[in-house]
């Protein structure tokens, strides 16, 4: 007979949620709640103060405190005691996470997860940092600590720790919000002339010449700020933009920081070089960088980029892809309780998975030293070598040295394979799927690969029925995991997913993609705008009450919802012909103009919005009497990095359905039957052409 199952010794309310962040908590000796509202009736009702823990399950000091502390029956006692305790999924709850940060960030000049926050009984912070060790060390208080210090304050005086939480909270309402605009409140009238290569200059002095990127270490990838660089280049001729942007794109894609074997890139690297990462796999982070090298191949035409792009969509689809089609959210970095264990090699493992001869040189080709790069003698997969570079200094042939890596990497894969995986965060988010449905539409089209935009329609078809609801005029949820969606949209969701299908659309060009994208933001508009002040909130106007309702701008690892939706609503104008949705995004270039002026290179994102209005996009209206007759226009769009473009495709299959979202199609037809390419700027457009060729050279024409 099989043995027993042993029950956990402790369980708590987290068994109950589907969140994996949350339910790797929910055997804690913690008396945890989720966020709502049965933790802060018992708080108010024993006034009790909150401990309010913040993180996500890829995040690996998330970890490290769970075991030190979490886990540790006395620690857990002590806060039971002390406290009601809330733990949340930033993944899941962006607007709480975005507000507690807030306080942190005042409080500590710094902020990070995992986010620990004292709260009053009502929700208002009064003290907060991020990790803290389970004793004193190396000059950081010890967690048990804090919170007995916390309880005394309560206890001992309250009335100052009330005062406080008053004081804090006043303060991140009013950082929550930009104030008036002071200036003209349409369009960007006031903005200083050249905001785009301004904001490049300003960029270009962080750039680090010799390893690409920006700044030290830790390194991020800024995916916004590469692709702002290639805009600026691409608008003003600007070389040191393009040198930036694509030597970046390629000392990122040689470095650690890249899955050398399995594609895909890890959050951050520790160090300056891209070596070491840091490494959990973000779907948001393989989104954005898939677009921005698909920019780079574009712009460049370096089929290496291409390369990178096919790399990290296998990687998605293979291993980060929900049976319904949906993407998941995350990897993390640890397996088998170890930080990077399932990426790391030495110099033997490879040898005995090569063979001698083949490992014998791969091991140097992809940086591997006997001494390691990482721990225990180990080493991070990375390419210090071109094929080129490495098959001179070797006296081989370079087709010799990309045949031999090819090679490699399956085995190597193959090997790894067998290794005890990191976890898998499976829940789906709305607003990550939007920018993972961009990024497969618009690979799909451009590098021609039908499986691509197969991915994207799967996406686009699970978002329409497991996240979107026609009830009480369009509501979007914004999390699904186990057969279950949960929590409002916020901004970000309604904008990246109307992205996703702008970019669905102009990949595919099935007018129900632009139909939906467009329902996406006429109900953003109806539950977020404010037509006061301009602008977008966070939130829904009948989102749960929090300490503030924010407005969002800056870019952070994902763009600013404000921002996606400026240029969502830019494209849509021109697309549809609609004035008010140019009006809104004028009136939110606005709102931000004082940051704009001051600090415009954090604002990347906005300004491909900017960027898109100040030069005057192209309309290009593709008349047809059937796909195959426009397949040689279509083709000419594929190529060239033209990204202040809209286009509009229509047969006699889709003419009426377009006829009814747009009013560009009226007196377009075909030309004595044959497909014809009308181009168009500000409603005023050349004369038809019926030739491939003589399009391509129209467009040529800056």
């Amino acid at each position: 007979m099989p043995e027993p199952t042993m029950k956990p010794a402790h369980e708590n309310r987290l068994a109950r949620e589907s969140s994996p962040y949350l339910r790797q908590h929910a055997h804690n000796p913690v008396d945890w709640y989720p966020w709502g509202s049965e933790a802060f009736e018992r708080a108010k009702r024993e006034e009790r103060p909150i401990f309010l823990s913040i993180g996500y399950s890829a995040c690996h000091w998330c970890h490290v405190m769970e075991r030190e502390s979490f886990e540790n029956e006395a620690i857990a006692a002590l806060m039971n005691d002390l406290f009601v305790c809330i733990k949340v999924d930033r993944e899941e709850r962006p607007d709480v996470d975005e507000l507690y940060m807030k306080a942190v960030q005042i409080l500590t000049r710094g902020g990070g997860w995992p986010m620990s926050v004292w709260l009053t009984p009502d929700g208002r912070p009064f003290y907060g940092g991020t990790y803290f060790p389970p004793e004193d060390r190396q000059g950081r208080a010890g967690f048990p600590r804090v919170c007995n210090e916390m309880g005394r304050l309560w206890k001992e005086e309250r009335e100052r720790v009330v005062a406080a939480a008053e004081g804090l909270t006043e303060e991140v309402r009013r950082i929550s919000v930009p104030p008036p605009a002071s200036g003209p409140t349409e369009g960007v009238a006031g903005l200083p002339g050249g905001l785009l290569p301004r904001a490049a200059e300003l960029l270009l002095q962080g750039f680090d010449e010799t390893n690409g990127g920006f700044g030290g270490a830790p390194k991020f990838p800024h995916p916004m700020d590469v692709a702002l660089l290639l805009r600026v280049d691409a608008r003003f001729g600007h070389e040191s933009a393009r040198h930036a942007a694509l030597l970046s794109l390629q000392k990122m894609a040689a470095g650690g920081v890249y899955d050398q074997v399995g594609g895909g890139f890890h959050r951050y690297s520790v160090d300056e070089r891209w070596l070491v990462p840091h490494f959990e796999k973000m779907l948001y982070d393989n989104a954005q960088l898939a677009g921005v090298y698909l920019d780079g191949f574009l712009s460049s035409g370096d089929a290496d980029h291409a390369r990178i792009v096919r790399e990290i969509l296998e990687y998605v689809l293979r291993e980060m892809v929900s049976p319904e089609g949906g993407f998941y959210s995350t990897q993390d970095a640890d397996s088998d309780g170890e930080e990077g264990k399932y990426f790391v090699w030495d110099r033997g493992e490879i040898e005995a998975a090569l063979g001698e001869e083949l490992g014998g040189w791969i091991a140097p080709f992809f940086g591997v030293a006997e001494s390691g790069n990482f721990e225990h003698g180990k080493s991070v997969l990375s390419r210090p070598w071109s094929a080129a570079d490495f098959a001179k200094a070797r006296s081989m042939k370079p087709e010799e040295v990309a045949a031999g890596v090819g090679i490699a990497r399956c085995k190597l894969f193959g090997e790894r394979s067998k290794r005890v995986a990191p976890a898998r965060d499976e829940k789906v988010l709305a607003d990550w799927n939007g920018l993972m449905i961009a990024a497969f539409a618009r690979a799909g089209f451009h590098l021609r690969e039908p499986r691509y935009l197969d991915a994207a329609r799967k996406a686009a078809a699970f978002v329409r029925t497991k996240l979107w609801s026609d009830e009480r005029g369009g509501r979007l949820l914004r999390s699904f995991k186990d057969g279950e969606a949960r929590h409002a949209g916020n901004l970000a969701d309604f904008a990246f997913l109307a992205e996703g299908f702008l970019d669905l659309y102009g990949a595919a060009f099935d007018p129900a993609d632009l139909a939906f994208a467009r329902r996406l933001v006429d109900v953003t508009i109806a539950r977020f705008w404010d037509e006061e002040a301009g602008g977008f909130w966070f939130t829904a106007d009948d989102h749960e009450a929090l300490i503030a309702r924010s407005k969002d701008v800056w870019d952070g690892a994902t763009p600013s919802g404000a921002s996606v939706l400026a240029l969502d609503l830019l494209r849509l104008a021109e697309l549809t012909g609609e004035e008010s949705y140019r009006t809104k995004a004028q009136r939110t270039f606005a709102l931000y103009r004082p940051l704009l002026e001051q600090r415009p290179q954090a604002v990347s994102r906005m300004l491909w919005a900017i960027d898109f209005q100040e030069s005057r996009p192209r309309e290009i209206v593709l008349v047809g009497a059937d796909d195959a007759s426009l397949a040689p226009f279509l083709d000419v769009l594929r190529t060239g990095f033209d990204p202040n473009r809209v286009v509009l495709a229509a047969t006699p299959a889709t003419a009426a359905a377009l006829s009814k979202l747009t009013s560009l199609l009226e007196g377009r037809t075909t030309v004595e039957g044959k497909a014809a390419a009308y181009v168009c700027r500000v409603g005023t457009c050349k004369l038809p052409v019926t030739d491939a060729d003589a399009f391509a050279r129209e467009l040529a024409v800056k």
